[in-house]
């Protein structure tokens, strides 16, 4: 990069994990990122970073079928390897272009680049360490704030984003909404009480109990029968 005054090279990491801490430690304008890497991935690893404060993303790749659903929703670049310093140039020049227009948007890049498939663990950031949280371990996850509190058994972690979007990454088959504030891990259900004014308890295995609310008992239409 020494022909790039402006470019100053922050950090170089192995991995996904590695690399949310240098982000979060850094904070980069721009992030050349691999798809394919150790532990996880790169939309995972964009997952874990959460929306605020996302560096624009440049993703680079030996896999080119990315690359053509990258350019089809106007991805900042993609750089496929191998590639020479012309093409890197450009790519720079593209990055400070996009970085001084007042009409960035890589928040709405990434919705429409992430893959369609549901969502198969969560990334947790607890204790100064990285967790990975496997899907099918989450009993329930309940609005805070601005965060999702899942709950796995005894622990509980949260996550910085909020109950509508991690619901629209839920395979629907698997997890279901019983409050506003409130989603159920289907395979954890134990039983229904009756309670008032067309609400039920929902008790889980381990004991824990929630509120179905009358607004979202269509979405446990087959345990209720109603």
């Amino acid at each position: 990069m020494r022909e790039e005054a402006d470019i100053e090279i922050v950090g170089q990491c192995a991995n996904g994990l590695e690399a949310i801490t240098a982000i979060e430690e850094q904070h980069p304008d721009v992030i050349f990122l691999d798809i394919q890497m150790p532990g996880l991935n790169g939309f995972e690893m964009l997952e874990a970073l959460g929306r605020d404060n996302l560096p624009f993303v440049v993703f680079v790749t030996a896999y080119d079928e990315y690359a053509v659903k990258a350019f089809e929703v106007h991805a900042l670049d993609y750089l496929l390897k191998p590639f020479d310093r012309s093409r890197l140039q450009d790519c720079l020049a593209r990055v400070r272009k996009q970085r001084h227009s007042a009409n960035g948007n890589l928040h709405e890049l990434l919705e429409q680049f992430r893959p369609k498939e549901y969502l198969s663990r969560f990334v947790v950031k607890t204790r100064g360490r990285v967790l990975l949280l496997k899907i099918d371990d989450v009993d329930s996850l309940e609005a805070s704030g601005n965060y999702v509190e899942l709950r796995s058994g005894k622990q509980s972690y949260l996550v910085r984003e909020t109950l509508n979007d991690v619901e629209r990454k839920l395979d629907p088959q698997r997890f279901a909404r019983v409050h506003r504030s409130t989603i159920v891990n289907l395979d954890r259900i134990q039983e229904l009480q009756p309670w008032s004014h067309g609400d039920f308890i929902v008790v889980l295995k381990d004991g824990a109990k929630l509120r179905l609310s009358r607004r979202y008992r269509q979405n446990l239409k087959a345990i209720t029968g109603e």
